[in-house]
């Protein structure tokens, strides 16, 4: 693929699949060699005067075995049932080559109310590391399956967890009373939500640091406009309709500021907007194209793709003005930032002989990492606990998410059927 950063701007012909809307699945597609071997027991579900409408256990077994951290032992392989800790004998664990083991059971308070109790267990040292427990309510068992799986991973890594957040995307499909979608979902791809149809193109998603609301760029009016939705009440606005481009919206790590791309005074440059003022400062000024501006985590600069020394590269400029300083310099193509939480690291579409893969970037030292093995990549999102990126993937006419660890060791796919998946974004941690 030869793709100038003129496409930028220009309307992906996203080729569609069948129609139909269909839970995105996950697929892991990339070993993971050293990960850390944990056994997760099907909780205990006997007292349940009905069928439980999930299944916990394996709602954990997968946010675990996608961390690229643990791997989960096969259901068929576990060589007992406990669900309590006293339940344990541990040398049956130890030899069957598990590091941790976590038991749980659920109880029904009332129709539709439930406690679940879960342990996570140190094998090699026979001790709890964490037990709780906790309420749910049936529409909100799946969440609680993602935040068990949060609690585990933070105790065993030391990293807060990200399962129990969400991803927005844009999908494109056909023969559909609208062929665009702009969705939301978790990051196991259960709970798809609409938050946006169109018949014209939705693109450049971007989720405010409260995770509440949703800045998007949308064709509806047969012209790029920005608009801001909440995502509890529908309700949006559009902060941006000037002439010519209104582009690649970002949120300020403050929620105060959006940066954008206008080119309503010439060539496509970067410009910050407040949102409550509406008040408008350009940051560049360049007859090359400026894009796909992202702020560095202190709210001071902000990091852009430009091609003003021939080929589009990464480029940094404080939100207070000044010079330009180039960051990216290996390979001919480089775009599309996404910054890590603790801004150490830069993800990016990274170009070279044709070959498009999302890689990596050192801030401080330089280095640069290939994480992914495709040729046709895009539009990489760090989670929120700077662990994985997600990302977009070109497979024959069909786009797919894909989700890769910051090692490149750890892959896997959001798999679906039912259109043609685009621009990815993962959500931040939700506001306590």
């Amino acid at each position: 693929m030869k793709r100038s950063i003129i496409s930028l701007f220009v309307i992906f012909l996203w080729a569609v699949s069948t129609a139909g809307r269909a839970a995105l699945t996950i697929e892991i597609t990339g070993g993971t060699e050293g990960a850390l071997p944990i056994a997760v027991v099907p909780f205990d579900v006997s007292k349940l005067a009905g069928k439980l409408p999930v299944d916990l256990a394996q709602i954990v077994s997968s946010d675990l075995n996608r961390s690229g951290v643990l791997t989960v032992m096969e259901r068929g392989a576990l060589p007992a049932s406990p669900h309590y800790s006293n339940q344990v004998k541990y040398q049956q664990w130890r030899g069957a080559g598990q590091d941790y083991l976590v038991v749980g059971r659920v109880r029904e308070d009332s129709p539709g109310v439930y406690t679940i109790e879960f342990q996570l267990l140190d094998v090699l040292k026979q001790k709890q590391l964490l037990g709780r427990s906790m309420k749910a309510k049936k529409r909100n068992l799946r969440s609680r399956a993602h935040q068990i799986s949060d609690f585990i991973y933070q105790q065993i890594t030391g990293t807060r967890g990200a399962f129990n957040t969400r991803i927005a995307y844009v999908r494109a499909q056909e023969n559909a009373a609208r062929k665009y979608v702009l969705q939301v979902a978790d990051t196991d791809g259960f709970n798809e939500q609409n938050v946006l149809e169109s018949d014209e193109p939705i693109m450049s998603p971007s989720w405010s640091p409260d995770g509440k609301s949703l800045a998007y760029v949308s064709f509806e009016n047969r012209r790029p406009e920005i608009y801001i939705q909440q995502l509890a009440t529908a309700r949006r606005s559009k902060v941006s309709g000037f002439s010519g481009l209104n582009s690649a919206p970002s949120w300020s790590p403050d929620g105060k500021f959006l940066a954008l791309v206008l080119s309503k005074d010439g060539s496509p440059d970067v410009y910050t907007l407040n949102t409550a003022t509406k008040r408008l400062k350009r940051l560049t000024k360049h007859r090359a194209i400026d894009t796909e501006p992202v702020w560095t985590q202190d709210g001071r600069s902000i990091i852009f793709t430009s091609d003003r020394s021939g080929s589009p590269q990464l480029y940094q400029i404080n939100v207070e003005g000044g010079r330009v300083k180039r960051l990216t310099f290996e390979g001919t193509y480089n775009s599309a930032a996404s910054l890590s939480p603790d801004g150490k690291y830069i993800a990016m579409v990274h170009g070279e002989r044709g070959q498009y893969k999302i890689a990596q970037l050192d801030r401080e030292t330089g280095n640069l990492t290939v994480l992914t093995d495709s040729s046709l990549d895009e539009s990489p999102s760090f989670s929120p606990n700077g662990r994985m990126v997600l990302y977009a993937s070109t497979r024959g006419n069909n786009g797919f998410l894909y989700a890769v660890s910051i090692d490149g060791r750890a892959k896997h796919k959001l798999s679906d059927q039912a259109g043609n998946i685009r621009e990815p974004v993962w959500g931040p941690f939700e506001s306590k």
